[in-house]
């Protein structure tokens, strides 16, 4: 039983390790997307992938059953471990230190995109009501 306890504490203690590694990773995306080192690719990809992991809403909302939670589970890490292997390591080891600093002050808002995902969902609401109406018209 003891063993068992130890192996779901250390289950635990290594994805909280994951998810705090998760949030630096994206802190150093979006300080040095804007070096100009960083190729033009690389930064509308960074940007993608931080923007949509900074937005307040997500693109599937978690509301919604096992969906819900997908983005976070496994759209958000893809987009980062894609984007990092495309960045300049140079650059990379330039902003751990910074994100570290930044990370403890909180991160930062993308209001633009949740703007965005929001607008989306609207018309995508009105649209079907539009087909809908239009069935049993």
């Amino acid at each position: 039983m003891d063993a068992k306890a130890n192996e779901k504490q250390s289950l635990l203690t290594r994805l909280k390790t994951m998810a705090k590694k998760l949030k630096t990773n994206l802190m150093v995306m979006y300080l040095a997307y804007r070096d100009p080192r960083v190729p033009l690719f690389t930064k509308i990809f960074a940007i993608c992938v931080v923007a949509y992991a900074f937005s307040p809403v997500d693109l599937i909302p978690d509301f919604i059953p096992i969906l819900g939670y997908l983005d976070d589970l496994i759209l958000v890490p893809l987009g980062v471990y894609i984007a990092l292997r495309l960045f300049p390591k140079k650059v990379l080891e330039e902003y751990r230190t910074k994100a570290e600093e930044q990370r403890k002050l909180g991160k930062p808002k993308n209001w633009i995109t949740g703007t965005l995902i929001i607008t989306i969902w609207i018309a995508l609401v009105v649209w079907s009501g539009w087909y809908i109406y239009g069935l049993y018209k």
